[in-house]
């Protein structure tokens, strides 16, 4: 996921709030019963992303811990992480050692929630559809290895796919495989607005204010059939403009928790000075941040002056100086806890070198200071992101190799442009869709990728992707995913920077918090309860 992405910007509308409604049963909008969450993640719409929670077009933790509340997908992860058990389906399986023929059988009775019944064709139209629209936001390509979608009766579904590929059962579990009513949803056109319909344990209402969602309300789905049980019936999601206004709130008593997204002040604070009522949580993560190039542009079409930006950035200092015990230096695009890392980057580089650095660019004849613009969103990850990037921007200078100043600019501006090529270096972040290895390489590698990157390697998109896929043991897949790290350490189309922690601030009595975020970051409202644990 921007995996991964979100923060869009408002325009002009109206200027009385207006209420989406999503099916099913009304819910106050003023929190009453609810268990009232934080979030700094805001949804809006405007020109370029017109659709923010269509699952065809919605690529970002935001946007999808929404459509996770109130779509359903053939599979799901389960509590606590692990392999991917039937959601929608009551059973799925590969019906060869290929890993080439995928079937699910519907769970009977399954219906949206407005009581419509679900069928195989709902599934084939959904998938269909995000592959027909295959939206530049990037979601499609997890579904880009469907070859064909055979149904077999009204409840089995078989999909077909190009290659062979272990980790098909972990995409049915995204958002961007949501099942969805083809009454509802055009073919071949995004659904705009905020408006969703689904089977998912939530049905929704979405509180709009010129153009921006201002809060969500989620009320349990009476004709909810899956596996996840509901400890609660009804949840409030509260946008914030920024993390001291949540913080504000929870101290106030007027949210319960506060998620996405913390400050590294916030949490230091908390920690170190402990607040009646109040309770902060460290969870495993598995987040990322990264530098970017566009290998087309002048600038870094070179792969020498990528060379020499690994090989003098120094992500202890990023780490410790910016963002303290929350985040951890990261040589790799793989996060250190997942299966198959390996520290690629420090392999080929060490330690932060000057030397090192002039020497790679005087042996490509590169003349000196390479004058560059890092580019950053100002708005979507935090404040300690422009403090990175002007930590990134002295170290290079300091060198004298470089001759760099840093930019910001607000996510709706941001990311249209860096998806237009407009951006030679850039930084984003990425939460992984699904925890495998795949989803920290083919999202940046393989075709039809996240970035929308020119750059290709054949070795990695021809062989080394494929090969890694065809391994049914995960771990058998190391060997190629080691030599993928290698391949992107010594041409460096992106930089990794640091991996971060998971935190969540909660009043004390509320029960199910640890549960309620999982490493990927998918927020599970339906764990949260009030009471004693």
């Amino acid at each position: 996921m921007n995996r991964k992405t979100l923060v869009l910007p408002a325009v002009a509308g109206l200027l009385a709030p207006l209420l989406a409604a999503c099916g099913g049963q009304e819910a106050g909008s003023g929190g009453g019963n609810a268990i009232v969450v934080g979030t700094t993640d805001q949804f809006t719409t405007t020109k370029d992303a017109s659709a923010p929670f269509d699952p065809a077009f919605a690529y970002d933790a935001g946007a999808w811990n929404v459509l996770r509340q109130t779509v359903q997908t053939l599979m799901r992860i389960p509590r606590g992480s692990g392999a991917p058990v039937p959601e929608a389906a009551s059973q799925c399986s590969f019906t060869d050692r290929a890993s080439e023929s995928y079937r699910c059988t519907l769970r009977e009775g399954l219906t949206f929630s407005d009581g419509t019944p679900i069928t195989a064709k709902d599934v084939k139209f959904s998938l269909e559809r995000v592959l027909a629209i295959k939206s530049d936001n990037g979601a499609a390509g997890l579904l880009a290895n469907i070859d064909t979608i055979e149904l077999k009766g009204e409840r089995e579904v078989v999909f077909h796919l190009k290659t062979p590929d272990a980790t098909f059962p972990y995409k049915l579990s995204t958002p961007v495989a949501a099942i969805l009513s083809s009454d509802k949803y055009g073919a071949r056109k995004l659904r705009d607005g905020f408006q969703i319909d689904g089977s998912g344990p939530y049905t929704m209402k979405a509180e709009v204010k010129d153009d921006r969602v201002t809060k969500i309300v989620f009320s349990r789905n009476d004709h909810y059939k899956g596996g996840i049980k509901l400890r609660n019936d009804r949840v409030e999601l509260r946008s914030f403009p920024d993390a001291d206004a949540m913080g504000r709130a929870l101290e106030a008593d007027d949210i319960a928790m506060m998620t996405r997204t913390m400050s590294p002040e916030q949490i230091k604070d908390l920690s170190e000075n402990p607040k009646p009522g109040i309770e902060l949580k460290e969870m495993p993560g598995l987040e990322i941040r990264y530098l970017a190039f566009n290998t087309k542009a002048t600038s870094v079409e070179d792969k020498a002056v990528r060379q020499a930006i690994a090989a003098v950035v120094d992500r202890d200092q990023i780490a410790g100086k910016v963002y303290g015990s929350t985040a951890t230096p990261l040589y790799s695009l793989i996060p250190s806890s997942i299966t198959a890392h390996t520290n690629s980057f420090f392999n080929k580089y060490g330690e932060p070198s000057t030397k090192k650095a002039a020497n790679i660019l005087r042996a490509a004849h590169i003349s000196t200071p390479v004058r560059l613009t890092l580019h950053y969103t100002s708005d979507y990850y935090g404040p300690g992101t422009r403090k990175e990037f002007e930590a990134l921007r002295d170290q290079l200078n300091a060198t004298k190799l470089f001759d760099v100043r840093v930019q910001g600019a607000e996510w709706s501006t941001f990311r249209p442009a860096q998806k237009r090529g407009e951006y030679p270096v850039y930084g984003l972040g990425w939460v992984p869709d699904f925890p495998d290895p795949d989803n920290y390489i083919a999202p940046f590698l393989d075709a039809d990728n996240f970035l929308n990157s020119p750059y290709v390697s054949g070795e990695a998109r021809s062989r080394l992707i494929p090969q890694s896929r065809r391994e049914a043991d995960r771990s058998a897949a190391s060997p190629a995913f080691e030599q993928l790290q290698d391949i992107v350490a010594d041409d460096v189309p992106v930089l990794p920077l640091w991996q971060g922690k998971q935190y969540v601030a909660h009043r004390d009595d509320v029960t199910g918090v640890e549960w309620a975020l999982n490493t990927s970051s998918d927020l599970q409202l339906w764990e949260l309860a009030r009471g004693i644990a």
